[in-house]
């Protein structure tokens, strides 16, 4: 199924995103990584029609986990990210998204390298091929590599401006969508935590991997509430 897109996607997607990873050690070590058991009831192989792509607001996470070994690699002193990518997601209809659709063997270290800096957690990488990867292609080297040109394409607002002055989420989804070509603000979904911080921006896609109108019953924050963004002041 990837494998039809790849090169459609290089040509169509813009060339120059901008970098998120102000700061990216990739470290020497990773944690040893084990095959993950699909929750009972989970396993869901279904037709895909679309896809969502989620990227995470990495200053929230890393908000209350600066102390924390587990997250070093992300939320250390010598890390500075912006938006990561949590995931590309198949999606199916009504809610009903494919899920857990083959075994995932643990990943290659190499593979974990190549990606740390778009998803810069060896765990995180492991659960998105387990859960997600599987129902896309069979091979985890396709699936990031497809994770991979769509991240780069797209463009990021100028967040620190944004954090002090102020932004409703229907504001923030319509400047996401302003600098990024085919883009609407219908085809980007806003997550937040309690407290309406943000979380994570969440992008709509076709099954040729071109944004396209949210499916009803995406969540999504309400257009006109407040929207606060932590900011990585260090």
């Amino acid at each position: 199924m990837i494998r039809t897109f790849l090169a459609a996607l290089l040509i169509a997607l813009p060339s120059a995103a901008l970098a998120q990873a102000n700061s990216c050690v990739v470290p020497d070590a990773l944690p040893e990584l084990r095959v993950e058991t699909p929750p009972p009831g989970q396993i869901r192989k279904v037709p895909v029609t679309g896809y969502l792509l989620s990227l995470s607001w990495s200053p929230q996470y890393c908000r209350d986990k600066q102390g924390n070994p587990a997250d070093a690699s992300q939320c250390g002193k010598d890390a500075r990210f912006g938006f990561i990518l949590h995931g590309l997601w198949p999606e199916g209809d009504q809610q009903v998204d494919p899920a857990w659709c083959g075994e995932a063997k643990p990943l290659d270290a190499g593979l974990i390298k190549q990606h740390f800096c778009m998803t810069p957690s060896a765990r995180l990488l492991q659960h998105e091929w387990a859960k997600h990867g599987t129902c896309m292609a069979d091979k985890p080297e396709k699936y990031f590599r497809a994770a991979s040109i769509l991240y780069r394409a797209v463009r990021f607002p100028e967040m620190d401006a944004l954090s002090r002055r102020g932004v409703t989420a229907g504001g923030f989804a319509a400047e996401f969508a302003r600098i990024n070509r085919g883009m609407s603000p219908a085809m980007v979904r806003i997550m937040t935590t309690p407290g309406n911080w943000l979380k994570e921006v969440r992008v709509c896609m076709d099954t040729a991997f071109k944004p396209r109108p949210c499916p009803r019953g995406e969540p999504t924050a309400p257009p006109k509430r407040r929207l606060n963004i932590w900011r990585d002041e260090r």
